[in-house]
């Protein structure tokens, strides 16, 4: 068992009990359930980071190697302007040696293109199957992490009401906090199924009024700070899945809420722009602000900028996942302590 929660249970029960026999049955369930959820906890966690990280890499890669590609065709360029150059147009216009080492730079160069959208296609195929696998075994580990929490959540409810005289004050707040790192697990492994199934299922799209959503999202958000969210004008209806909607604006308002620190001067704002076949959309707040070297980073699951305890670290990468089912894009500007901006486009 976890050392500390081991010793604040001890802590707090009396001498008599802490030799009898049915409570050492408890603290053995309590032992067995923490111990294997810990287990498959950490176990998820690192395939779902493996999944998000490596698609964080293969996209750099095949970044690369288009890059690659676009060299090789500023070389065939060349050699098509070469070629308009000397204005073939018989045998006497170009020496044969000279043609004859155009196309086999041609050739060589033709030949390159080939492997490299070998070597591509065989990337994605190899990405596609492990991203598959990686995301199977999370969705399977998070049930099975399902039961063992509601019985660790359930056990301390029972010790707090059938011993809340002998924990005291100082007792029943160290299972009220052993119910939060519960509470935190559990939302972070309902966020690791939401990632997990994005794109997985096929999307019933209907039309949505974003008004009516904005709305619905905002009653669920913890704004202590009163921090001002402004919608600047009337949103779009569109066609799209109510649920993964939801979950894409209530991510981005909900950190723009959540990391403003400017107390009772804080505001987002939502704005949207019609960009012919997408809609485009952005989220602007007053808060602490993102550094540059960090806007790649923020995108892959579990990657935090700050040690925030009840942050999972998966928000955003859930947010890039939803949209890019969308066809969409998402990137963001950021003046740090003054303005950042996310912006994302959704495919009409």
């Amino acid at each position: 068992m976890n050392p500390l929660l081991k010793r604040q249970i001890r802590k707090y029960l009396p001498k008599n009990l802490q030799s009898n026999k049915d409570m050492q049955d408890f603290l053995d369930a309590i032992n067995k359930s923490y111990n294997t959820s810990g287990e498959q906890f950490t176990m998820l966690q690192r395939a779902a980071s493996i999944s998000s990280e490596e698609l964080f890499n293969s996209n750099k890669q095949l970044r690369e190697e288009s890059e690659s590609q676009k060299e090789i065709i500023e070389k065939l360029n060349s050699v098509i302007n070469t070629l308009k150059f000397y204005n073939l147009k018989g045998d006497n216009n170009l020496e044969g040696q000279d043609s004859l080492e155009l196309v086999d730079f041609i050739e060589i160069q033709t030949k390159e293109i080939i492997e490299i959208n070998k070597l591509k296609d065989k990337l994605v195929l190899d990405l596609e199957r492990q991203n598959q696998e990686l995301n199977e075994y999370a969705h399977m580990v998070s049930h099975d992490l399902k039961s063992p929490l509601q019985s660790i959540d359930a056990l301390t409810v029972w010790i707090k009401d059938d011993f809340s005289d002998v924990l005291g004050e100082s007792g029943s707040e160290v299972v009220d906090l052993i119910r939060e790192n519960v509470e935190k697990m559990d939302t972070l492994i309902q966020g690791i199924l939401e990632y997990s199934t994005i794109g997985k299922t096929k999307m019933a799209l209907y039309d949505i009024d974003l008004n009516l959503l904005i709305e619905d999202v905002l009653v669920t958000i913890d704004n202590p700070n009163d921090v001002d969210v402004l919608v600047t004008s009337d949103l779009p209806r569109i066609k799209g899945d109510q649920h993964r909607l939801e979950l894409l604006f209530y991510n981005l308002i909900n950190n723009a809420v959540k990391f403003n620190d400017k107390k009772s001067k804080g505001f987002v704002e939502i704005r949207f722009e019609d960009k012919n076949k997408y809609w485009q959309f952005s989220i602007t707040d007053n808060g602490k602000g993102i550094e540059q070297k960090y806007f790649d980073k923020i995108f892959i699951a579990f990657q935090k900028l700050e040690n925030d305890y009840k942050s999972t670290g998966i928000g955003l990468s859930i947010v890039k996942k939803i949209i890019e089912t969308y066809q969409g894009e998402i990137w963001l500007k950021s003046i740090p302590n003054i303005e950042t901006t996310f912006y994302f486009t959704i495919k009409k």
